[in-house]
């Protein structure tokens, strides 16, 4: 089976790029060597470096792994907890059904 490669757009280069470099900064903020964050997580030393580069080669799963290691497992649980585009669609919509809807005689 042919391995393919991921491609994303710059932007969430950039986004994975930056993430990497804070869980390398948040490890040795810790003081912790790669060897010892690789062994907690319980992977490679290599893979650790491709997650600290931000590499999108790697599995969610073991990024999610770093960050527990490192203590920031909650951060993950962040991700479109504020998904303001997500509240304006479901509100437009709301406000739409509800004008469609004829107004109810009283008795």
């Amino acid at each position: 089976m042919e391995k393919r490669s991921v491609i994303l757009f710059p932007k969430s280069e950039r986004l994975l790029e930056d993430m990497g470099e804070n869980l390398k900064l948040a490890r040795k903020r810790r003081k912790l060597s790669t060897e010892q964050v690789a062994q907690r997580a319980n992977i490679a030393r290599s893979t650790l470096w491709l997650v600290e580069r931000g590499s999108p080669s790697v599995a969610i799963g073991i990024y999610v792994q770093v960050l527990f290691v490192l203590g920031l497992e909650r951060d993950i649980a962040k991700l479109g907890a504020d998904d303001e585009l997500g509240h304006k669609l479901q509100d437009a919509k709301l406000l739409q059904s509800a004008a469609s809807k004829p107004l109810r005689k009283r008795k």
